[in-house]
């Protein structure tokens, strides 16, 4: 007779009543607790990208098989100790999460290019007086150029969307001919769309070469940019703009670009639809059953 399996879910993610199903059917045990909870007991854990899976945390947890990281990224857990151990490490892509994150990556393009945020803030506030020629003028994306920096699942639908507003893509990755200042200085929007790794780690700084008037999306690691060295790009007259959904001190965002009318800042919210995260839950849950019941997962970290 198989042995309940006992998990540890540090959140109770959306939909979760609904998705939790199979794993209660099957008699495992869920607790809904704190990272600081694991220990011995446990062989699962389900958890957020904000929670630090760490040597020292792991190290208390002897039988544990599975960590379903509730992300597509994984930067949060200690993979390479997760190895020594035999512990699989799983993350959570698919084609909704690339959706929604490249849906959301236009939204900052269209918002920022038009000024929208400043814009709505002087509307509510009841600064508007009446239709006038010369406020918020915008930039025009027809004919500009669209800088993919990573062109995998996210970065390509990010880029076949650019065709909808006649604008050019050039791109860059890790296998592309392309390099990255080429591509930055060609390029009047540029859309970061790399995981977090010791070599894209301030990936931009205060040597990045940018066209004065372009503008930088970021939807993919906060610690990508460098916000001191993005802060004097911006001061200094040597990018027009920034529009953040990740920050590099989460979710403590730098007080001078909160104040800043050409920074657009959103609460790591990219991959927040409702078909999303139905989907990411799925595919969370699913990685808890395969290992547990000696399977492969459907999306093993490496």
């Amino acid at each position: 007779m198989r042995d309940m399996a006992k998990i540890l879910v540090t959140n109770k993610i959306p939909f979760w009543d609904e998705l939790s199903k199979p794993l209660v059917e099957r008699g495992d045990e869920l607790i809904l607790g704190r990272l600081g909870d694991l220990d011995e007991n446990f062989d699962g854990l389900l958890c957020l990208l904000t929670d630090k899976v760490t040597k020292s945390v792991l190290e208390k947890a002897s039988k544990l098989k599975i960590i379903a990281n509730y992300a597509v990224g994984f930067d949060n857990v200690d993979v390479a100790y997760c190895a020594s151990k035999n512990i699989v490490v799983a993350n959570t892509p698919c084609d909704e999460v690339n959706e929604a994150v490249a849906e959301f990556t236009w939204t900052l393009i269209l918002a920022l290019s038009r000024k929208l945020e400043p814009a709505a803030d002087f509307a509510k506030n009841v600064g508007y007086k009446g239709w006038q020629p010369d406020i918020f003028i915008g930039t025009d994306l027809k004919n500009k150029t669209l800088g993919v920096i990573g062109a995998g699942r996210i970065g390509s639908i990010v880029a076949e969307k650019a065709a909808a507003f006649g604008m050019k893509v050039v791109t860059h990755s890790r296998t592309s001919n392309t390099k990255l200042e080429e591509v930055i200085t060609a390029s009047d929007v540029v859309s970061l769309h790399v995981p977090l790794t010791s070599e894209t780690r301030h990936l931009i700084n205060a040597k990045t070469k940018f066209k004065k008037d372009a503008i930088l999306i970021n939807t993919a690691r906060g610690p990508v940019v460098d916000e001191s060295g993005l802060l004097e790009l911006l001061q200094n007259g040597l990018l027009s703009g920034a529009a953040l959904d990740v920050w590099e001190n989460e979710p403590h965002p730098r007080p001078e670009l909160v104040e800043m009318p050409n920074v657009i800042l959103t609460p790591h919210i990219a991959s927040a639809t409702k078909l999303a995260r139905l989907s990411m839950g799925k595919v969370a849950v699913a990685n808890l059953l395969a290992v547990l019941s000696g399977q492969p997962p459907l999306n093993p970290v490496s």
